[in-house]
């Protein structure tokens, strides 16, 4: 990146147009509007040289009218105080345009001060890269970093937790995997933990973003911002903790949508189910092994023509009667979930009618685009399991013709019986394609996935009200307003395991609370090893969602018959934490928090806590240690707490504020209880259907001496009366106790 190339904005002076708006000079002399509006306390928007283009509603809310907000102006100033924030610009005749962002009072962002020597002699350039400055194509803004300043989110990436040293791509792209900076799920936003509070920053944009967070290469204590547009338009937030920073993205982006009951069961899948005898056999066997499960998944080529797909109906060639196999698969108690992509091959007896009506992406001079997989190669990733893909027109989702065409073919799948749709892909535009909205295939790519999966899920709510949810895989801003997603493709490792729950807390972090991994990984040279399948089990039981899935068998009884024992212990474990689930689910919901918590969300002050990457909470409560190898050994953090932890399995009391060295056999893995909880348990059953909805608890477990401090179904607290605990009227028929 050569920052030389971008235009400097080094002095500020009023505008005749609005009090909230500059104008700032580059050092070119090129002349640039700039505004800033606060949209609710310690919410602020920076625009620099806005263009009109397409919304695509990323941003739900506008700036609230009735806010006490302040704006001061001066010759060479713009600030703006809402609540206990204040963002100021500001320059002087000597040195670039510069930011500070204040809350309650200290200084918690400011603009880059990382000096090149060379600016010595330009003090107008001193920085080494512009605080903010722009080309025709692109534009930067940096920002100082503190060494001790960790900073998250930025989507759904497999790497560390905090960012620092990363350059990380804001682009979504088909992963195929986790183990590099490419992830289908991609948020423009960070935040970072500072003395004096946490700050937020969100690139609202649909184009890609590079983020250079202490990036060496680039500023070591920077934290540097590239759009690929001429404009920013930024909204920095500012509270208290890393929860007050994601509950004001969640102000600005739209609140989490929740889930079902239904979908924090099981979810069984594989890639993939070729005909109807064989996903039978497999619905049959689980209940026949008395797995608990809710949802069975047809995957891509479990129930479609390849070379004509997409269609919104099954292959004749192998389901003549696609209603009688649902029907047999719902006499077993399974929700069907069915997958889709965005793509209709041009062997799709229907191509050309749709093509000719203009559902499909054009190239920019107006001409058909067919998009073609792996151009130019000589091999294919999908290689001959998944078999090659046919060159597809791609549906154009900003034509509000073909987004209705879309969303309302889904009623020939829920009129044969089916519940969810798994919304695999989305990341295939090209830049040179031409949107009905006039907009480019730059500016569309990213975008793509958030207007896809929207139009599902609305296929959805408009089908199942409540009861709806997706699958979803790709994402952008706001992908908390179609629930749920799944992290796609890791590789059949143990590190590829570790890189999947990193994922899952990443994803967390930028805003949106429920996911889902591949149990067992989705490639690999061989099947997983049975140690490494039943520690993914054990691991993602305590995530919101749990799906096996992979290429090849995934069936625990696939792996001998002690792993089998073991997974359906495990299972019944899911199962019997519904209630707590179906708290956490609400919970997060309420409070933006995420099901699958990082120890920094859970614990920002604590830098030996934020330290442990790969260990979680599930909930408020539970804390989860994942074993990532095959011998067993676990190195975890327990924070300090009043009264300490409880062991989930034995009761076993440790004090907590201590790194501990665990040796866990493949029976269990370290799961911890803060003191003074009551864990609600839900009955074992073999899915969710006779619960009809709510989430009784037939037993409580004690640990320490509790306060009936609880997450129970719906979010309410157990309530204490006698000796009896009680939820919607039921009595409670055990409780167990563990007192230290």
């Amino acid at each position: 990146m050569d920052f030389t190339q971008f235009d400097r904005l080094r002095t500020l002076s009023p505008s005749d147009a609005s009090p909230q708006e500059a104008v700032a000079t580059g050092l070119d002399g090129n002349t640039y509007t700039l505004s800033l509006t606060a949209f609710a306390p310690g919410i602020f928007r920076l625009r620099v040289n806005p263009r009109a283009k397409p919304d695509y509603g990323l941003i739900v809310t506008s700036a609230d009218g009735g806010l006490d907000a302040r704006t001061e102006r001066g010759p060479s100033h713009l600030r703006v105080s809402a609540g206990r924030g204040t963002l100021t610009l500001s320059s002087d005749e000597t040195h670039s345009l510069s930011l500070s962002l204040n809350w309650r009072g200290k200084p918690l962002l400011t603009s880059i001060t990382d000096e090149h020597f060379r600016g010595m002699a330009k003090p107008a350039e001193a920085t080494r890269i512009a605080a903010f400055g722009l080309t025709d194509r692109a534009a930067v803004a940096a920002f100082s970093l503190a060494s001790d300043t960790p900073v998250y989110g930025l989507g759904e990436k497999g790497a560390a937790l905090n960012k620092r040293g990363q350059l990380v791509a804001s682009r979504v792209e088909d992963a195929l995997g986790v183990n590099t900076d490419l992830s289908y799920k991609n948020t423009p936003f960070s935040w970072a933990i500072t003395p004096h509070g946490c700050w937020g920053i969100l690139a609202h944009t649909t184009v890609d973003v590079m983020h250079g967070v202490g990036y060496a290469q680039w500023s070591n204590r920077s934290h540097v911002i590239v759009t690929h547009e001429p404009e920013l338009d930024l909204f920095l937030l500012a509270a208290d903790t890393p929860a007050g920073v994601i509950a004001g993205y969640h102000h600005l982006t739209g609140q989490p949508e929740n889930v079902p009951l239904w979908s924090l069961g099981a979810w069984i899948s594989r890639a993939y189910y070729r005909d109807e005898a064989d996903i039978m056999a497999t619905a049959s066997e689980v209940r026949e092994r008395r797995f608990p499960a809710d949802v069975i998944t047809f995957d891509g080529r479990a129930w479609q023509d390849t070379p004509t797909r997409f269609h919104f109906n099954f292959d004749p060639s192998r389901y003549p009667e696609p209603a009688r196999v649902i029907r047999q698969l719902k006499a077993l108690d399974y929700k069907i979930c069915c997958w889709e992509y965005p793509l209709v091959s041009v062997n799709h007896p229907e191509y050309r009618t749709y093509q000719q009506q203009g559902y499909f992406l054009k190239r920019t001079d107006g001409s058909e685009l067919v998009f073609e997989w792996d151009t130019g190669k000589k091999t294919t990733p999908f290689g001959p399991t998944l078999t090659p893909l046919p060159p597809s027109g791609l549906v154009d989702f900003t034509h509000p013709a073909a987004y209705a065409w879309w969303r309302d073919s889904h009623r020939a799948l829920w009129a044969v019986g089916v519940d969810t749709i798994k919304s695999d892909f989305g990341e295939q535009v090209p830049a040179d394609a031409l949107a009905h909205n006039g907009d480019t295939g730059a500016r569309v790519h990213n975008v793509n996935s958030h207007l896809y999966n929207r139009c599902v899920y609305e296929a959805s709510r408009d089908a199942f009200g409540d009861d709806a949810c997706v699958w979803g895989r790709a994402g952008w801003i706001g992908s908390q307003r179609h629930p749920l997603q799944w992290g796609g493709d890791p590789q059949s490792d143990w590190e590829g395991l570790a890189a999947s729950l990193r994922a899952g807390m990443n994803h967390g972090h930028s805003g949106s609370p429920f996911h889902a991994t591949d149990v067992g990984g989705f490639y690999g040279a061989t099947q997983p090893e049975p140690a490494l399948y039943l520690r993914w089990v054990q691991a993602a039981v305590f995530a919101s969602h749990f799906r096996i899935h992979g290429i090849g068998a995934r069936e625990p009884w696939a792996f001998g018959a002690e792993v089998e024992r073991i997974a359906r212990e495990f299972f019944e474990t899911r199962y019997k934490l519904l209630p707590y689930l179906r708290g956490a689910c609400d919970l997060a919901v309420k409070t933006g928090l995420p099901v699958m918590r990082s120890m920094a969300l859970m614990h920002p002050d604590d830098r030996v806590a934020r330290a442990f990457e790969t260990q979680f909470y599930c909930g408020p409560h539970l804390l989860v240690m994942p074993v990532l190898n095959r011998d067993g050994d676990v190195e975890g953090y327990l924070p300090e707490h009043s009264g300490g932890w409880y062991e989930l399995w034995s009761g076993m009391h440790v004090d907590g504020g201590e790194v501990v060295s665990l040796n866990y056999d493949l029976e269990r893995i370290p799961v911890f209880v803060k003191s003074g909880i009551a864990l609600p348990i839900g009955p074992v059953v073999q899915s969710t259907r006779p619960l009809e909805g709510s989430t009784p608890v037939v037993a409580v477990a004690e640990f320490g001496s509790a306060k009936a401090h609880s997450v129970c179904a719906r979010g309410d607290a157990l309530k204490r009366d006698g000796q009896h605990w009680r939820s919607y009227g039921q009595r409670v028929r055990q409780v167990r106790r563990f007192v230290d």
